[in-house]
């Protein structure tokens, strides 16, 4: 009987919450199939193209508001305004470290909202103050050359997926009912330049790198729950990737079970027509990407749908079936509720560059920066006399990368030494030389008479980037060498040969994007350390690592490569020769690489079996002991290698990782919990991954060319 009178109440409540809405799709407290449904059933074909283009506009008439969905958060809200600047993607791979990705994206997150909000309460629904962000780039970066690595996770698949799938998480929030914001991984699939050919190149790569190599971490953020997946401009395997039902019908759709929506890249659709030349006719354009799963065009191309479907060339219920995943995410990002109805519409504008936030993106760059050599000069404890030169030490666009915001309170080098230093300490600065300029320099004699001299020196987002965003690259945004520019070079060169005396010490910090081949400055340096592109908080870490106040222990999450003659064609994008996975030469610093105050050792690993089948998940514990004088943190890296005599065997395989905080004299026991899965290839005879049968070595380093121990182990 109460249950019966429960039903009862809850009907009539319910009957009352429907009689405020007009429609059954503005009611949240119907189901999102339902309100879908319904919304799909009053559009007219021309309203529901309207509503599958980026910058979508109002329907009134069912009062839906106009909603842009570009928005971009790389390493902060980007494009907007104020924001927290975190170090760029590349620096925050550097870290290693998953967790704190995650609490940088929930903190990405938490400003994205307010922002959002306080757009809507001045009436602003401009590109840029949506809550659909275009971010994760999860593109494998495979050539140091690109301008766009920058926006990447690094060269390898596994930690690539794992970053990208942390900051996912923390972008999307974990509400059963709304998500916090939408991700996007992208650009699916097969790209990475270059950047001048882009909207024409046609991505041809072997099946198995193809498998191995270019789809992993895509389908980890798809495991992880991304909402989106962009398509990128190029074609690959002939089909344009916007227009390749192979691609994100067969594999996205039905191979992975992708729930989400796919968003195009933007004027990718006009590619297919005006570049590809796949087909004729802008209308042809729509209809190839609605058959093929478009299901948002970024750009003007689906304004043809409704002549398309007019023309017989598409059915309208093709169009309402792509429709209905982006009208999912749409509702599920609150869009069509009243904003009270989401868990986040409290969250005060004040969260914008928080105290909270600013250190966390402090946090952030101290663990990306990366130590690559040391010859006993740091850390400089109490010096009385500092000389900072070189044309980034005063450039905030080194802390910027791309893609980015802006915090107003972004600090330099000099603003990081000058902050970090007592009174009694004498900081002097000159720019040193001018980027792109071959024959300007000035200020040798300051460095005789200090006591260290930190040249910083390197790339901004003006010597590499997107097409058309580097203003000083005439290639596209992409780098011809991978070679420290000579102007530099000879720069650093002056700087060594007017310190005269021993006890005065040379600090060389590079900035950039990607892998820069250091071997002409390396002899000259006491010491080189890579700070990627590191935010906001960006010279206060840099100024602190070289004063001791913190311990480096960023890792590389490229190779480092001695000279761009060790690489193969750029427009190759077949794996062999590339990366720590498949080059078979000596880098000049290895994937994984970086030094740090203390020195540690791995060593007693154990397996849980020494023989194990592929549904079995392996156990391998290993001790990290800190040998030296600092507190730090390490980072383990465990590698599987196999016999290495097939074409297309990798060298090694990173397979897991974990960074651990070990304080000086102690040693921690690390746990990894590694399914056999791992190590599954792709089989091109039966088209399936499969775990060959044979013996492994799972090694365990700091670095994949520093193995500290490892151990066989046999998959039966």
């Amino acid at each position: 009987m109460r249950k019966l009178l429960f039903m009862a109440a809850l009907l009539i409540v319910t009957q009352l919450n429907a009689q405020q809405y007009l429609y059954p799709f503005q009611n949240p407290n119907l189901p999102i199939e339902q309100r879908v449904d319904d919304l799909i059933s009053r559009l007219t074909l021309e309203e529901k193209a309207k509503l599958m283009v980026h910058n979508s506009p109002a329907i009134e008439r069912l009062g839906i508001p106009e909603y842009n969905w570009w928005n971009e958060c790389l390493h902060g809200v980007a494009r907007a305004g104020k924001a927290t600047v975190f170090p760029q993607a590349i620096g925050m791979a550097a870290t290693f470290d998953d967790e704190l990705l995650y609490r940088v994206a929930n903190a990405i997150s938490d400003e994205a909202r307010a922002k959002h909000y306080a757009a809507l309460r001045k009436g602003n629904r401009a590109q840029y103050t949506g809550i659909s962000f275009w971010t994760p780039n999860i593109n494998i970066f495979r050539d140091p050359r690109w301008g766009r690595g920058q926006e990447t996770y690094g060269e390898d698949p596994y930690l690539t997926g794992c970053m990208g799938a942390a900051f996912v998480k923390g972008l999307q929030g974990d509400d059963p009912k709304f998500l916090k914001t939408s991700a996007c991984a992208k650009h699916y699939v097969v790209h990475s330049g270059p950047e001048k050919s882009r909207h024409r190149f046609n991505a041809v790569p072997d099946e198995i790198d193809f498998r191995e190599t270019y789809l992993p971490a895509f389908k980890i953020l798809v495991d992880a729950g991304v909402e989106s997946v962009m398509c990128a401009y190029n074609r690959t395997f002939d089909e344009p990737c916007c227009g390749s039902p192979f691609l994100l019908d067969d594999i996205l759709r039905k191979d992975w079970g992708f729930k989400g929506h796919i968003v195009s890249d933007c004027w990718a659709l006009d590619d297919i027509w005006a570049r590809h030349k796949v087909v004729e006719k802008k209308t042809e354009a729509a209809a190839m990407a609605a058959k093929a799963g478009v299901n948002l065009n970024c750009g003007y191309i689906y304004k043809y749908l409704p002549e398309a479907v007019k023309k017989g060339l598409i059915d309208e219920t093709l169009v309402d079936e792509d429709l209905r995943y982006l009208l999912r995410t749409r509702f599920r990002l609150g869009l069509l509720d009243p904003d009270e109805q989401t868990p986040w519409s409290e969250i005060p504008e004040s969260v914008v560059d928080s105290k909270e936030h600013r250190k966390l993106a402090y946090e952030t760059a101290v663990k990306s920066v990366v130590l690559l050599k040391n010859d006993g000069v740091l850390p400089v404890v109490n010096p009385q006399k500092i000389f900072i030169t070189g044309a980034l030490a005063a450039d905030i666009t080194a802390l910027y990368g791309n893609y980015n915001g802006f915090s107003g309170k972004m600090v330099t080098v000099l603003e990081g030494f000058v902050d970090n230093v007592d009174a009694g300490t004498a900081v002097n600065y000159t720019q040193g030389f001018m980027l792109g300029n071959d024959s300007l320099y000035n200020g040798f004699w300051q460095a005789n008479a200090a006591d260290i001299t930190i040249a910083c020196v390197g790339l901004n987002r003006l010597m590499e980037g997107e097409e058309g965003d580097a203003m000083l690259n005439t290639n596209g945004g992409d780098r011809k060498k991978i070679e420290l520019p000579h102007n530099q070079v000879e720069f650093i060169k002056k700087l060594r040969n007017s310190i005269k005396s021993k006890e005065h010490k040379l600090v060389v910090v590079v900035f950039g994007g990607s892998a820069i081949s250091l071997k002409e400055i390396e002899p000259l340096a006491d010491a080189i350390m890579f700070a990627w592109y590191p935010g906001e908080e960006g010279g206060h870490a840099i100024a602190d690592i070289i004063l001791g106040k913190q311990n480096p222990s960023g890792k590389l999450p490229v190779t480092f490569y001695s000279s761009t003659k060790d690489l193969p064609p750029f427009d190759d994008y077949n794996m062999q020769g590339r990366t720590y996975r498949f080059f078979k030469g000596k880098p000049e610093y290895a994937f994984g690489y970086g030094l740090s105050y203390t020195r540690f050792k791995l060593d007693d690993m154990t397996l849980s079996s020494g023989k194990v089948k592929s549904s079995d998940t392996l156990t391998v514990e290993i001790n990290v002991s800190n040998q030296g004088d600092f507190d730090g943190d390490e980072v383990v890296q465990i590698y599987l290698r196999g016999d290495g005599n097939g074409p297309h065997d990798p060298v090694r395989t990173l397979i897991e990782f974990r960074r651990v905080t070990v304080t000086k004299g102690n040693t921690e026991k690390v746990v990894f919990r590694i399914p056999v899965s791992r190590f599954a290839r792709w089989d091109v005879k039966r088209k399936e991954y499969r775990i060959p049968k044979r013996t492994y070595i799972i090694e365990a380093g700091n670095s994949s060319d520093n193995i500290f121990v490892s151990k066989e182990i046999v998959v039966r």
